[in-house]
């Protein structure tokens, strides 16, 4: 699917179908931490036979709202990846689907290459051709123990025709 191909489709659109994701077996809504969050995990957009969605931040967060991984920078990218890939599968998408991330690093410094090195080990893995857009960003975040975050946008077809 094209660009032309997905802006036809987006403005042919009658409607603009809207859900939230969640991928419960991976990690839990963030509104059911004991101090509740108000986001989605994400957010699947359906224009006509396209589909948006967009992940929101994700982290090394487990099923019960847990950090996993502290101190381990390389296992909590990881884990990020495995949630983000979660998500995605909850509503039939891939990373090959991927067309934009941003990556949130707490040190940007001290991480930077070994978030590249687990990234590129993960594209690779995934067999990405081509890589998503992406942006890197050094910000603190929502909880001292959480190194990384990523949040995503992807793209698909949504008829039987999606992987052509």
């Amino acid at each position: 699917m094209n660009i032309r191909e997905v802006s036809n489709e987006i403005s042919r659109a009658t409607t603009i179908g809207k859900k939230p994701i969640s991928a419960p077996e991976a990690l839990n809504e963030a509104f059911q931490y004991g101090r509740p969050s108000s986001f989605s995990r994400g957010l699947r957009l359906d224009f006509g036979n396209v589909t948006v969605l967009l992940i929101s931040g994700t982290a090394s967060v487990g099923p019960n709202g847990e950090t996993l991984h502290v101190g381990d920078f390389r296992a909590q990218t990881r884990r990020t990846f495995a949630n983000i890939t979660a998500l995605l599968g909850a509503e039939s998408a891939t990373w090959k689907d991927i067309v934009r991330t941003t990556c949130y690093l707490r040190d940007m410094d001290r991480d930077y290459a070994e978030f590249n090195e687990e990234r590129t080990a993960f594209y690779t893995l995934q067999g990405l051709d081509p890589l998503p857009a992406s942006t890197g960003i050094q910000a603190e975040l929502c909880r001292a123990d959480l190194l990384v975050e990523i949040e995503a946008i992807a793209v698909f077809r949504n008829d039987s025709d999606r992987r052509e």
